[in-house]
C-alpha cells in the first residue's frame, strides 16, 4: 500500500512526463483523470447569476466599487454519496455569493471533492489535485485558492497540506459548511429561501457528471409533460399520499451496535498520522441548499449517512462516522421540492439504507388494516394520548418507501445498498405492493465462501444468501437483483474462490461488480495474513468477470420482444448515431443501457421524458429499443 507521499511523487512524476508529450503519447503508469482526457466530463454547474444575502440573483454586471464575485470551479470524484456532498457545498457556495463555472481555466477558486475507499481512488484523487494545481500556476495564476475535499481529507488531512503545498484548505466529510470558510465567504444571516435551487436562479450548463442543472419553467421535458397533462401541481403532490408525522427537524440518536462497536475501536484512527479524532457528525436537511447535477428527470437523495458495520476489508465508517439517519419527514419534503422542480426518478442512498430509522425516535404510525375511528392527520387525541388505530416505534426504510412511493409526479423509486440480514418480509412486501418502486434489490454481498465472509466479519453463507434470495424472487415477481463481490480478500483459496463462483452460477444475479481486494491500513483486513498474490486476485476477478458476461447475455437476450417505459438520457455516450435510456430495472450510472435505434413515431426524443418502447436486440449488458409511443 502505497502512503499518500508516495501517490503524490508518482502523480508529480506523471505530471512531468505528461508535459513532455502530446496528448496522445501519454504511456504514464498513473492514470490521468477525466478532465486530462476531456474536460467536459468533470466540468461543474455553471451559474450565471448568483445569490447575495439571500436575495434574488442578479443577472447584471457588479458595480465597480463592489468586491468581486467569486467564481468557483468543482471536480466531484467517487460514488453517488459523494456527489451528493459536492451539490450541498455547491448550494452552500452559491448561497454564500459564488459564482460556479464549468471551465477550470476561468475559475478563482478550485474545489476537489475526493474519495478515499481503496488505493486506486487515492491515485485518481491526489492525480486530479495536482491536475488542478495546474491551473493555478498556469496562465498567469488566474485560480487563485484550491480547496481540497472529502474522503481524501479524513484520511490524510496533515500530509496533504504538508506534500502539496499548493492547497490552501482542506474540509472534511462532516464539515461541508466549512467550504464557505474555506472560499472566503461568509455564512449568510439567514437562512436561504431556495432550499434546493430552481430554475431561476441556475443556467443549464456541463456538470462534474452530465448535462444538467434543474429543467427550465419552459424547457423540453416540461412542455412535453404539459403537452401530455402530466405536470403535476404542488396541490396535487399532497393528495393521496401516506401521512408522515414528526418534525424534520429531530435528534437523531444513535444504534445500540454503534456504540457497542465504537467502544470496541471500530471507528479508532489512531492509525491515521494526520487525521482528526473527531468522527465526522454532519447530515444534511431538506432546508440545506443543494444544487443538482445528475440527468435531467433524476436526483438522489441521501437517507442517512455513516456505517456501524464491521467489515474488515471497509475503512468507510472511520471515514464517515457512525450511522445516522435523517427524519422521515425531512426526506418527503425533500423529494415534494425535487419533484416539484420536474425530477421524476429518485434514488435513495446511504452506505447502509436498510438499517435507515434504527437510531431515530419513536414516532406514531397508523396500525396496519385498522379502519375507521381516527383521522390519519390526528394520531393523538386532545389530551396528548395516542389516538385509536396507532402505535408508537421506530421509522423504518418500509415506512420512508411507504411514504415516498403515492407521491403525484413521482414515476420511479428506488434503494441502493442493502444488507442481506435487513432484508426483511415487510420490505419486500413494500416493494411488491407500489408500482412506482422498482422491482430491483442492490444487495451487496461481497463473498459466498464461508471462510471468506467469517474472515470479513461479514456472516453469512451461500446457502442463507440463496434463500433470501429465493424468498425475495418469490415475494417480487420479477425481482431484479444487483450485487457486488471483492476478489482476492486475505485468505481466499482457490476452492473459496470456486464456491464463488459456483453461487453465482446458482443465483443468476442479474447485475454484478467485481472489485479487486485493496489492502487498505486502518481497515481489519490490513494485518491478516494469508494475502493473496495481485497477479491471482486480477486472473480471478477476469474469470468471475467472464461468467457474469455469459450470464448477462442469457438475461439480456430474454429482453427481445419486451414492452416497457424507458427514461430517455439523450444521445449514447458511446456514438452519436444512437440515443440511450434506462429502465426501471437499470440504476443510475452502474447498469447497462437501453441503446435506442428508432424514434418510432417522434421526429425527436426529450431527454427526460418517458416513452414506451421496444427491445429489439441483446448484447452482454445492454439492449437496444425502438419507441412505440
Amino acid at each position: 500500500m502505497r502512503t499518500l507521499r508516495q501517490l503524490s511523487a508518482l502523480c508529480v512524476k506523471a505530471l512531468a512526463i505528461a508535459c513532455t508529450f502530446a496528448p496522445t503519447q501519454r504511456t504514464t503508469t498513473i492514470q490521468l483523470p477525466p478532465s486530462a482526457q476531456d474536460p467536459a466530463k468533470i466540468k461543474p454547474v455553471s451559474l450565471s447569476s448568483t445569490l447575495e444575502d439571500g436575495a434574488a440573483p442578479e443577472t447584471q454586471s457588479p458595480e465597480p466599487n463592489r468586491a468581486k464575485t467569486p467564481t468557483v470551479g468543482f471536480v466531484s470524484l467517487g460514488c453517488p454519496k459523494n456527489l451528493v456532498d459536492s451539490e450541498v457545498m455547491m448550494g452552500l457556495l452559491h448561497r454564500g455569493g459564488a459564482q460556479l463555472t464549468p471551465r477550470a481555466e476561468d475559475a478563482d477558486i478550485l474545489v476537489v471533492n475526493t474519495c478515499s475507499f481503496i488505493d486506486s481512488a487515492k491515485q485518481e484523487s491526489v492525480d486530479t489535485i495536482l491536475e488542478m494545481v495546474q491551473h493555478k500556476i498556469a496562465n498567469g495564476g488566474r485560480a487563485q485558492r484550491l480547496i481540497v475535499a472529502g474522503c481524501l481529507v479524513e484520511r490524510y488531512r496533515d500530509e496533504i497540506r504538508a506534500n502539496i503545498p499548493e492547497v490552501d484548505a482542506v474540509v472534511g466529510t462532516g464539515e461541508l459548511e466549512a467550504i464557505l470558510e474555506a472560499a472566503g465567504l461568509n455564512r449568510p444571516a439567514t437562512d436561504s429561501p431556495f432550499p434546493i435551487l430552481t430554475t431561476a436562479q441556475i443556467d443549464r450548463h456541463a456538470s462534474s457528471v452530465s448535462q444538467h442543472s434543474r429543467p427550465e419553467s419552459d424547457a423540453p421535458q416540461l412542455r412535453h409533460e404539459a403537452h401530455s397533462h402530466s405536470v403535476i401541481s404542488t396541490e396535487a403532490q399532497r393528495s393521496g399520499e401516506t401521512p408522515v408525522f414528526g418534525s424534520a427537524s429531530e435528534p437523531s440518536h444513535s444504534r445500540a451496535e454503534g456504540d457497542a462497536r465504537e467502544a470496541a475501536g471500530r471507528f479508532s484512527r489512531d492509525s491515521w498520522d494526520g487525521a482528526t479524532a473527531a468522527l465526522p457528525t454532519y447530515l444534511y436537511s431538506d432546508e440545506t441548499p443543494r444544487i443538482l447535477t445528475t440527468p435531467r428527470s433524476s436526483a438522489y437523495i441521501k437517507i442517512a449517512e455513516g456505517c456501524d458495520h464491521p467489515c474488515s476489508f471497509c475503512i468507510i465508517p472511520q471515514l464517515r462516522g457512525k450511522f445516522r439517519s435523517r427524519p422521515l419527514a425531512s426526506i418527503v419534503a425533500e423529494a415534494k421540492s425535487l419533484i416539484a422542480q420536474g425530477v421524476r426518478e429518485i434514488t435513495l442512498i446511504g452506505q447502509d439504507t436498510t438499517c435507515y430509522g434504527e437510531d431515530l425516535p419513536p414516532q406514531p404510525f397508523p396500525l396496519p388494516g385498522v379502519e375507521g375511528g381516527f383521522s390519519p392527520l390526528s394520531p393523538r387525541g386532545e389530551n396528548g394520548a395516542l389516538a385509536p388505530g396507532f402505535s408508537t416505534r421506530k421509522p423504518e426504510l418500509a415506512d420512508l418507501l411507504d411514504a415516498l412511493a403515492p407521491l403525484q409526479g413521482l414515476k420511479w423509486l428506488r434503494f441502493l445498498y442493502a444488507y442481506p440480514n435487513k432484508i426483511t418480509p415487510r420490505l419486500l412486501q413494500t416493494i411488491a405492493r407500489h408500482d412506482t418502486i422498482a422491482k430491483y434489490l442492490d444487495v451487496p454481498l461481497q463473498h459466498a465462501s464461508t471462510n471468506v465472509l467469517k474472515r470479513m466479519r461479514r456472516g453469512g453463507t451461500s446457502d442463507r444468501f440463496l434463500q433470501i434470495i429465493e424468498q425475495a424472487r418469490k415475494t417480487i415477481p420479477n425481482l431484479v437483483l444487483r450485487t457486488s463481490f471483492i476478489v482476492g480478500f486475505p485468505g481466499e483459496t482457490e476452492e473459496g474462490f470456486n464456491e464463488l463462483c459456483a453461487f453465482v452460477e446458482a443465483a443468476k444475479i442479474d447485475w454484478l461488480g467485481v472489485f479487486s481486494y485493496s489492502d487498505e491500513e486502518g481497515a481489519g483486513a490490513f494485518s491478516l495474513d494469508e494475502k493473496v498474490p495481485r497477479r491471482t486476485i486480477e486472473s480471478r476477478r477476469r474469470k468471475l468477470m467472464k461468467l457474469q458476461q455469459k450470464i448477462s447475455k442469457r438475461a439480456r437476450k430474454q429482453w427481445i420482444g419486451r414492452e416497457l417505459d424507458i427514461l430517455v438520457e439523450g444521445e449514447s455516450e458511446e456514438t452519436d448515431l444512437l440515443w440511450q435510456g434506462r429502465s426501471l430495472d437499470q440504476a443510475p450510472e452502474i447498469d447497462g443501457k437501453v441503446l435506442i435505434n428508432d424514434f418510432g413515431p417522434h421526429d425527436q426524443l426529450v431527454p427526460g421524458t418517458f416513452y414506451r418502447a421496444q427491445i429489439t436486440e441483446s448484447h452482454d449488458y445492454d439492449v437496444v429499443a425502438r419507441i412505440l409511443e
